[in-house]
């Protein structure tokens, strides 16, 4: 597949190991990105091709791109990087897929659906941990209930942070919460809802946060009403509700500068053994009118190595040819079971269920 795949943001902490798991694997990915010394080392260090670019020029980046059947993207944070490169595949012909879980983008790209039809482009976004497994298993429990008017997804073990992630984070302190009601999705305050859950091993605290599913969910399913959540200690439920007041002070340029610079000075992103050693579990229920529920949790690898895993097999999907033009959710571009195909990823189904924290409708 020499020159078929293109990997943007490729030394970066997910990137390289995105990039590792495809040389692996026995693909010949070209790197790119817009310091040139860091993609020249890579590339040399692999044994690949590579460009060198920026996203500040339409026009440069159509050129980069056209001549490759896919580019997969993984340099965030995506609020930034997103738009420029799939805009240039759209206008060159050229299949698009990233990493993201950045509720905004994902709407954004889902809205140039039709012309990625149009076009004959693949858009596929969210082919990490963000979104994939909760993506497949979202899949998998409407099929169980197909009647199914509110889904609601969980996550524990969120534990460890590449630099990119931990600078997504920062800007998402700007943000409100959000949900999916009737279709369209809400604002809502931060941790607006609590729930104690069972992902395995004993129930747990977890609140509402703007999972990406919140969007992805909503095109896999059908389902019009979706809520997210983390788990977090006790007492966090409580101090994230509080945090609202504050988000002026945590969207000034200089806050987001200087925690930005102490993400770039301290956090390196976890260590192979480390990741070794994280594991990450999700957990998902539908529910009808009728006050029917199916509900069923799954178990995986560390959230960095998973994503590394899922993007460049939907990557090497994607370039063969065996997904369809248009915008893609991972569980309507391979079907819910895709996560199962991936060492360390194992569902089952459960029977308990929780009752809803009591928080201020908005």
């Amino acid at each position: 597949m020499t020159d078929e795949l293109l990997i943007y943001g490729s030394y970066g902490y997910t990137g390289a190991l995105v990039a590792r798991t495809a040389v692996d694997e026995g693909l010949t990915p070209v790197l790119a990105g817009r310091t040139a010394e860091k993609v020249e080392r890579q590339a040399t260090d692999l044994g690949l091709d590579h460009r060198v670019f920026s996203l500040q020029h339409p026009e440069v980046i159509e050129r980069q791109v056209e001549e490759f059947s896919a580019v997969l993207n993984c340099a965030g944070p995506f609020s930034k990087t997103a738009e420029p490169l799939y805009s240039a595949c759209l206008n060159a012909g050229t299949d698009y897929l990233d990493i993201t879980g950045e509720i905004d983008v994902l709407e954004a790209v889902a809205g140039r659906a039709n012309e990625a039809e149009a076009s004959d482009v693949t858009l596929l976004p969210a082919v990490g941990f963000d979104v994939v497994p909760t993506d497949c298993l979202a899949g998998y429990i409407a099929t169980e209930l197909p009647s199914a008017t509110k889904l609601t997804l969980a996550i524990d073990g969120m534990g460890t942070f590449s630099p990119g992630t931990a600078k997504s984070i920062v800007e998402g302190l700007t943000r409100p919460g959000a949900v999916r009601r009737d279709g369209e999705i809400r604002t809502v305050p931060a941790a607006w809802k609590t729930r104690r859950l069972d992902f395995g091993r004993g129930p747990k605290t977890a609140v509402t946060i703007p999972w990406g599913d919140v969007s992805s969910a909503y095109y896999t399913t059908g389902i019009e009403n979706v809520e997210t959540y983390a788990t977090v200690p006790e007492y966090a439920a409580t101090v994230m509700a509080k945090t609202g007041p504050l988000a002026p002070i945590f969207g000034s340029k200089p806050f987001q500068r200087a925690m930005k610079a102490v993400i770039d000075a301290t956090v390196s992103g976890p260590t192979a053994e480390e990741r070794a050693r994280s594991s990450a579990r999700v957990w998902g229920e539908v529910e009808d009118d009728d006050g029917n529920r199916f509900a069923a949790r799954m178990r995986t690898p560390d959230t960095y190595d998973l994503t590394a895993r899922t993007a460049v097999e939907a990557a090497r999907r994607v370039v063969s040819g065996e997904v369809q033009a248009g915008y893609q959710t991972p569980a309507s571009a391979f079907g819910p079971e895709f996560a199962l195909e991936f060492e360390g990823v194992e569902r089952e189904d459960v029977r308990e269920f929780s009752a809803v924290g009591a928080s201020p409708e908005t």
